[in-house]
């Protein structure tokens, strides 16, 4: 039974004894209504202070029947609240509400829209890189392994805009639309660029000619999971070896690497360097693969004598630690 209609068996039951209770020392002992209600509360409270008339044998055959229902009332209301207490009523208003707290404190986070396949995996690596983020769902298995995983998520319809802005879309710094259904992703990078034209959004094409459909509706890049696996099948047919070294690119040993991208700042030590004079490998242990300028190509494998400028995108590879003293040394500080 839900809370809201327990509540209001019990406070109907309550209000039943009481005023069962009321009419009858009024009619039976002919008292004032104050009495009876008073006569009433004593009875039913069992607290035994003295009768306020004189007690014929009807009166005490409906006190003892007061008593009987008294204390079925009273003891279904004690059962429910030790279900409310110990059945999960009370720890799920507790964890809705800390949910609720959570989601108002985001800020430059991300929107999961759909917690499939692939929105698992997204979380998994967000997580990895310790991003804050945010799952809509509505269906009640994903709920169910959002809630065992212990995982921040807003349970609605991902294509409706009132969803969209309680999980902070106006504060969001991305969102991923990994739903099943391409009408379904179209509908979410319409909406959310509609309400954020900032964000960078990612969708998930199923079908082959969706990407400029999603494209066009605002999404920032598409993704089909379908022909990624596809390649990567291919790939790892004619060139096993180089797929092997790529899947261990990024898991040396023990030895976690990411790929980054890291921008010089205008007022920084690196601008107007030399990529050889900014000494980059010697100050962090990172390697530079390549370097994005800004309205020009990307340099891969730069050269030494590249000059670094400010909005220059550096692309580095190696431990978070690592990465971190190069965002240091790019910013403006």
């Amino acid at each position: 039974m839900k809370p809201k209609v327990r509540f209001s068996v019990l406070v109907t039951s309550l209000l039943i004894l009481i005023t069962g209770g009321t009419l009858g020392y009024r009619f039976l002992l002919d008292v004032k209504w104050m009495e009876a209600f008073y006569m009433t509360m004593i009875t039913v409270s069992t607290v035994g202070y003295g009768e306020v008339g004189q007690m014929n044998d009807a009166a005490r055959l409906f006190s003892v029947f007061l008593i009987i229902s008294s204390l079925g009332v009273v003891g279904y209301i004690f059962s429910s609240l030790m279900t409310y207490f110990f059945e999960g009523d009370l720890q799920e208003n507790w964890r809705r509400r800390k949910r609720r707290e959570q989601m108002e404190n985001l800020e430059n986070h991300y929107i999961i829209c759909g917690y499939g396949q692939t929105g698992q995996i997204v979380v998994e690596e967000l997580q990895h890189g310790n991003h804050p983020f945010l799952v809509i769902d509505n269906d009640p298995d994903s709920i169910n392994l959002l809630e065992q995983r212990r995982i921040l998520y807003l349970e609605g319809d991902a294509t409706q805009e009132e969803t969209l802005m309680k999980a902070g879309i106006q504060k969001a710094k991305g969102l991923v639309s990994a739903l099943t259904k391409d009408a379904e992703n179209l509908f979410v990078v319409l909406t959310a660029r509609d309400l954020n034209s900032d964000l960078t959004i990612v969708a998930k094409a199923i079908h082959h000619n969706s990407h400029n459909k999603l494209k066009r509706a605002g999404a920032t890049n598409t993704v089909s999971p379908t022909e990624i696996g596809g390649h990567r099948i291919a790939s790892m047919l004619i060139r096993p070896a180089v797929i092997a070294f790529l899947d261990t690119l990024t898991r040396a040993g023990e030895i976690e690497l990411d790929l980054e991208d890291v921008v010089i700042e205008p007022g920084s030590e690196l601008c107007g360097l030399l990529l050889r004079d900014a000494q980059i490998p010697q100050k962090t242990g990172l390697i530079i693969l390549a370097i994005e300028q800004e309205d020009k190509e990307m340099i891969f494998n730069p050269r030494s004598d590249t000059i670094l400028d400010p909005g220059d995108h550096l692309f580095a590879l190696g431990r978070p630690e690592q990465i971190d003293q190069l965002r240091d040394i790019a910013s403006s500080r």
